[in-house]
């Protein structure tokens, strides 16, 4: 039996996640020099989550395509 092709996964998690694991907070914490070695993981403070956002590029026109337009 085949699984349909809604319920595929096409490269996992696609948009940005608001919620980090343990790990990934502590080493945030680290970066940002909030982090102490003796602090318990529990209960740790909260982390903002940037997201990236790309912007499309845009496609430049060729003149030669800009001709073949014309000659249409």
């Amino acid at each position: 039996m085949s699984i349909d092709n809604s319920l595929k996964k096409k490269g996992g998690l696609v948009r940005a996640r608001n919620v980090l694991k343990r790990h990934e907070r502590i080493t945030k914490l680290i970066e940002q020099d909030r982090w102490e070695d003796e602090q318990s993981p529990l209960g740790l403070p909260k982390v903002r989550v940037m997201r990236m956002v790309t912007k499309k590029v845009k496609k430049k026109e060729d003149p030669k395509d800009d001709d073949k337009k014309k000659k249409k």
